[in-house]
């Protein structure tokens, strides 16, 4: 088994890293002070083609798969920009894939190129306040109308939907109650987002503060017939497509932020001199950085091994959710020890750490949270009764 990355993974780390790099620890500190959208990261990341990595050729795009998108977003949470930087173009990756799979030759025309160029933003409007991770249970509802759907409801964690222009939304064409099985009945559309009919409210929250989440609240959105992908009332399935790919990518932006924070206390353990000798030569402050590196590096493996699989068209479920799990808690685990190492500076805003861990933290949490990721693998893998 090779785990070299090939010439041409390392042309993509080296491309995606000479952007990155322009955008130093002032410029997302800044942007966590402000909040501004990272606009110029956003644009140098489509003029430089990376917006498109995983989209079709004929739109535009480099037609890629998850193993390139994984080592791509290392590279971009691999900087200081963390989260940030990360969610700025990972909703570009996979989140419109039921566009690719399900969509028609003239919606991918459409939409494709204007999201591969950054000419589009798009926000996702999935979950809702009293559903959760139980998506069968939404009730934003599209009735049918003349020409298309009027839409009312609300929506949650709705990212970057004060910048964007676009909308995935996913809705009920037939009430739950009125569906065989709870997954009917469910549609998916990619529309304008109509502020006049969609009124938008930014939640202040722990981390990622520049790319913002919000709660909608939809009274009358109309969306034409032509806007919706696929057909009506199968939209749970097309989403299902891109469930796997999210976790990898999620993974590996928490495995860059915990190196990136690794890097920032062993250079620190370095330096800093206690009692006349160099924090870094005491095994109290050794050894919880050594395990670090050894739990970021295997979730790490995971990810490729699940990107591997899913490239090659085989069952990935379990590697997914597994390198989700063990990335999230090697990130989060790797730069609380960064803040515990610097001690009194790691509280600074000026040593970075801490914000590292404030936006490490919802890769625990999103896009499905560890209990529910242990529960898939005890049933799925060991065979165990449902327990929910």
């Amino acid at each position: 088994m090779d785990f070299s990355l090939s010439e041409d993974h390392r042309a993509i780390r080296e491309g995606v890293s000479a952007v990155v790099r322009r955008f130093d620890d002032e410029y997302w500190l800044a942007r966590d002070d402000d909040g501004e959208f990272p606009r110029e990261f956003h644009r140098a990341m489509a003029e430089a083609g990376w917006l498109g990595i995983t989209m079709p050729t004929e739109y535009g795009g480099a037609g890629l798969g998850v193993t390139e998108a994984a080592i791509m977003m290392h590279e971009v949470a691999s900087h200081g920009g963390a989260m940030a930087a990360a969610s700025t173009v990972h909703i570009n990756l996979f989140g419109p894939h039921p566009i690719v799979v399900v969509g028609s030759p003239e919606q991918r025309q459409r939409w494709l190129p204007r999201l591969v160029q950054g000419l589009d933003q798009c926000a996702f409007g999935f979950t809702e306040p009293d559903a959760g991770l139980n998506t069968t249970a939404i009730k934003t509802f599209a009735k049918k109308v003349e020409g298309g759907y009027l839409v009312h409801g609300q929506k949650v964690w709705t990212s970057t939907a004060q910048v964007a222009n676009k909308i995935m939304l996913l809705t009920r064409t037939t009430k739950l109650e009125d569906c065989k099985r709870p997954t009917d009945g469910i549609t998916i559309f990619y529309t304008d987002l109509d502020r006049s009919k969609i009124e938008v409210r930014r939640i202040a929250k722990m981390g990622r503060k520049a790319v913002d989440s919000n709660a909608l609240f939809i009274d009358g959105l109309f969306i034409p017939e032509a806007d919706r992908i696929g057909e009506e009332g199968k939209g749970f399935g097309y989403i299902l497509h891109s469930l796997n790919p999210e976790r990898l990518l999620v993974a590996a932006e928490a495995i860059g932020i915990g190196q990136d924070a690794l890097r920032r206390a062993t250079q620190y353990a370095r330096e800093r001199v206690v009692f006349d000798r160099p924090i870094g030569q005491n095994q109290g402050i050794q050894h919880p950085l050594a395990e670090r590196w050894m739990a970021l590096e295997a979730a790490w493996n995971m990810v490729l091994k699940g990107a591997w699989l899913y490239d090659n068209h085989q069952p990935c479920g379990a590697e997914a959710n597994a390198a989700k799990f063990l990335g999230a808690r090697a990130g989060h685990d790797s730069a609380l020890q960064a803040v515990l190492t610097h001690g009194g500076f790691g509280y600074a805003k000026e040593y970075h750490v801490e914000r590292l861990l404030r936006e490490v933290t919802i890769t625990r949490i999103a896009p499905v949270t560890e209990q529910l990721i242990l529960s898939f693998i005890a049933e799925k893998v060991l065979d165990l009764p449902k327990s929910y």
